[in-house]
């Protein structure tokens, strides 16, 4: 799965993860960490990334405009990488059930 990690998750997390989503990236590397969240959209769009984020406003944008790009909300407060890293690797098989999902355009995780 590529997955790309919005800007309030570290970028430490693709180096992290890479064993489970290797093909994944962050924002920073794309020069997106300050982008307006509907280029980011369009950026995931394009590259046939599934966004990942702490942030609302994409799982908003998921209801307005319908998927692509899929976007996987993580709804966990302020924690540290390690505990996103662990919550992602907790639910990959749930993640890779939603990726496969022709249906699903959103997935909550807490």
């Amino acid at each position: 799965m590529k997955m790309l990690l919005d800007h309030n998750l570290s970028p430490r997390l693709i180096g992290r993860l890479a064993d489970i989503f290797a093909d994944s990236s962050h924002v920073t590397y794309h020069a997106l960490d300050e982008a307006d969240d509907f280029v980011v959209w369009q950026f995931a769009y394009d590259n046939g990334f599934t966004l990942v984020t702490k942030d609302s406003d994409f799982y908003d944008l998921s209801l307005l405009r319908g998927f692509p790009p899929k976007v996987i909300w993580l709804r966990i407060g302020n924690c540290t990488t390690s505990a996103i890293e662990e919550l992602l690797r907790a639910y990959q098989q749930e993640i890779s059930l939603f990726e496969a999902d022709l249906e699903a355009g959103t997935l909550a995780l807490q």
